[in-house]
């Protein structure tokens, strides 16, 4: 099997061309992130991703986390590999430093984790889970919680869960059970969690759970949840009564424990006041909805290395110009096509995921108020079409790798087939494409009447200005794709503000957001091709040409299906909702 590398290469032209890193660098307590530092800690994480996390990548898909009376052990190496992760300062990477953190941009640390999710995307997922509990409890925890929680959680020796889901309560929260019931300073949780990653495991002194539950008085609905600190261990070393009842049996992910939680009145703190959970628990869904599209990245560039090395190894067939000479398969017009697909879709992802995350840094550190609060209507925009779009991609490109290995691909010893299976799950967690696309067209769209989008959207028409002054061939057929791809991306806009029936509305919400990664990606990989062709004088040829090249792809291939997906969410409602319930079986 061919052995993980970075793409450091791309991501560093990403971070320099697209995403702005010099500019990061001078917001106020971002100067840290000097071009040297940034190399140093891509190159190190680099190391560690191919060294540590991808040789125990297939063995722990093989193996998987066992459970055992209440205890899971997680695959050979894991433990090992997660105190390696926690001693090199990994974990600490995005945070503060008065909690023991770098302090270093969320541009910086978003190569860094693409690299984790790419070489063991089991693995990543601890830390992923953290993160998004580091994020809730310093937005709102009380000055006593942090103090208590977070020099560890930050240092990674404790980790972190979120625990929404019920038996019967899925994306809709408001069907929460799990009860709070208040004791002294403390509360006493009883209930039931499921699908909790990472609920129970062996790498860690600690876990701690944040947990969405009721007190006795809470109103009916989402108004009536509140966000709960529960500790595995007590401050007094102690179990606290929180256990994992079993462990699900999963079509991928098989080294990532997903935990069923069961709560009996185990002793817990609230977060920031009552009946405010939800608010503060999508603190930790936004970040992990960032990381999980942050996955379909990875786990497509991922799948896309192993195919290109499958592709150039395996030979099989005749060459079609050289005389019939035995070749190996990348020769091969359908596969260079597929290839093509895995590597443009790959970097218009990546691209951007990059470029989103820096807006983020902008609209937390950007000295001016009002740049911080365009900033974040931007981010606000791109979470769902990154989260939703980026991991939709990411299962196409992981097929795609199956299909290049053939028959191959389909047995496990490739692993070919794990990145599929893995992939699988990144539309489902943390919100499904269905609710990502819902929350993009409601709330990011309509809410606002479209004000943000119609701003990207003149934005993307100042670009055109930009391409237009460029000699280059491929530059130019891709101005034209991209300009009919705003065009759509404009007119789906108008309808969606237009409408008046939310069937309509939602019917299309999954096109338009599917309609809104594809033009957003052109955008990108139009940004690429112009800085590659401003730079190909003095850069690597090799690289800044096929970033050309790849652009020039993306736009015959994959924007051109922009004013198709702007008709499906214009014209394509009725069709939806045009048969009864009965009428879908045809016995």
């Amino acid at each position: 099997m061919s052995a993980y590398q970075a793409p450091l290469k791309d991501m560093r032209f990403v971070l320099k061309e697209l995403a702005g890193l010099d500019e990061i660098a001078k917001l106020p307590g971002y100067q840290d992130a000097t071009p040297d530092t940034v190399d140093a800690i891509l190159e190190e994480a680099s190391k560690f991703a191919s060294g540590v996390l991808d040789p125990i990548n297939y063995s722990g898909d093989q193996e998987g986390s066992k459970w055992s009376d209440g205890s899971v052990t997680t695959p050979k190496g894991f433990k090992d590999a997660y105190k390696q992760f926690c001693e090199g300062g990994w974990n600490a990477l995005p945070f503060e430093a008065e909690w023991g953190g770098q302090g270093l941009p969320r541009l910086v640390s978003t190569p860094v984790q693409e690299m984790w999710k790419a070489s063991n995307m089991s693995f990543s997922l601890c830390p992923l889970l953290t993160q998004g509990a580091i994020e809730a409890l310093l937005l709102r925890g009380s000055p006593e919680l942090q103090k208590r929680f977070l020099p560890k959680m930050v240092e990674g020796s404790w980790t972190g869960t979120m625990n929404l889901t019920e038996p019967q309560a899925g994306s809709d929260l408001s069907l929460v059970r799990t009860k709070a019931e208040k004791k002294g300073d403390h509360y006493l949780i009883s209930g039931q969690k499921i699908f909790i990653t990472y609920g129970e495991h062996d790498m860690s002194e600690n876990i701690v759970h944040l947990v969405l539950a009721r007190t006795p008085e809470a109103p009916e609905g989402v108004k009536g949840i509140s966000l709960f600190v529960v500790p595995k261990v007590l401050e007094d070393g102690k179990r606290n009564t929180a256990k994992c009842a079993s462990i699900e049996h999963k079509l991928g992910i098989h080294a990532s424990p997903t935990a069923v939680m069961v709560y009996d009145k185990a002793v817990g703190y609230v977060v920031g006041e009552e009946n405010h959970g939800l608010e503060y628990m999508f603190v930790m869904m936004n970040a992990a909805r960032f990381a999980v599209g942050l996955e379909g990245v990875a786990i497509a560039e991922r799948a896309f290395q192993r195919a290109l090395a499958f592709a150039k190894e395996r030979v099989q067939g005749r060459d079609l110009v050289q005389g019939g000479k035995a070749v190996s398969i990348i020769h091969h017009p359908d596969v260079r096509r597929m290839l093509m697909l895995m590597k443009s879709q790959t970097e218009a992802t990546r691209a951007l995921a990059y470029t989103t995350a820096a807006a983020m840094d902008c609209a937390r550190k950007h000295p001016d108020k009002e740049a911080r609060k365009q900033h974040q209507a931007f981010v606000d925009l791109m979470i769902p079409v990154v989260k939703g779009w980026s991991t939709e991609t990411g299962i196409e490109v992981a097929s795609l790798g199956v299909q290049v290995h053939g028959g191959m691909g389909f047995v496990e010893e490739t692993g070919a087939a794990q990145y599929l299976r893995d992939a699988r799950i990144t539309t489902i967690y943390e919100g499904t494409t269905g609710i990502q696309a819902m929350d993009l067209v409601g709330r990011k769209i309509q809410r606002e009447a479209g004000a943000t989008a119609k701003a990207w959207l003149a934005a993307l028409k100042t670009l055109d200005g930009e391409l237009g002054k460029s000699g280059n061939a491929d530059i130019k057929a891709l101005r034209g794709q991209l300009a009919q791809g705003v065009q759509a991306v404009s007119d789906a806009v108008n309808f969606l503000v237009e409408t008046k029936d939310p069937r309509a509305t939602f019917a299309g919400a999954v096109p338009f957001l599917k309609l809104m990664g594809i033009v957003a990606g052109g955008w990108q990989m139009a940004r690429a091709a112009l800085a590659a062709e401003k730079n190909l004088s003095s850069g690597d040829k090799d690289f800044l040409q096929a970033k050309i090249a790849t652009a020039r792809f993306y736009g015959d291939q994959v924007l051109v299906q922009a004013p198709a997906l702007r008709d499906t969410v214009v014209k394509g409602a009725p069709g939806v909702m045009a048969l009864s319930e009965d009428q879908f079986l045809a016995a």
